[in-house]
C-alpha cells in the first residue's frame, strides 16, 4: 500500500495486571495495529527492572511491536496509550530503510 512505513513501538505496562488482564491488554493493541496496518512481530520481554520509578513503581511489564502503517497512525496509537491507565510509559519510532 501506498504511504506505508515500517515502525517500532514499546510501551510498558504496569506490573501488578494479571496475566489475562495483559494478554487482553496486548490483544488490544495488536488489533488496533492490524486494523490501521499489518503487525510484523511482537517481542514480550516481560517484567525488567526500571531505571527510575514510574508512578511509585520499580517495575514494569515490557513489550516491542514492530509494524507497517500509514504515516498518520503513529499519532493515533500514543494517543490510545495515553488515554490507558495500565500503560506508564510508550514510545513509537519510524524504522529508517537503509
Amino acid at each position: 500500500m501506498a504511504g506505508m512505513r515500517k515502525y517500532e513501538t514499546i510501551f510498558i505496562a504496569k506490573p501488578n495486571l494479571t496475566e489475562e488482564d495483559f494478554a487482553t491488554l496486548l490483544e488490544k493493541f495488536k488489533t488496533l495495529i492490524d486494523k490501521h496496518g499489518k503487525v510484523e512481530t511482537v517481542d514480550d520481554w516481560g517484567i525488567k527492572k526500571l531505571a527510575y520509578p514510574i508512578e511509585f513503581l520499580n517495575e514494569g511489564h515490557y513489550v516491542l511491536i514492530t509494524f507497517e502503517a500509514p504515516i498518520d497512525f503513529p499519532a493515533e496509537l500514543e494517543r490510545v496509550y495515553n488515554i490507558n491507565d495500565s500503560i506508564m510509559r510508550s514510545l513509537t519510532v519510524s524504522k529508517e530503510e537503509k
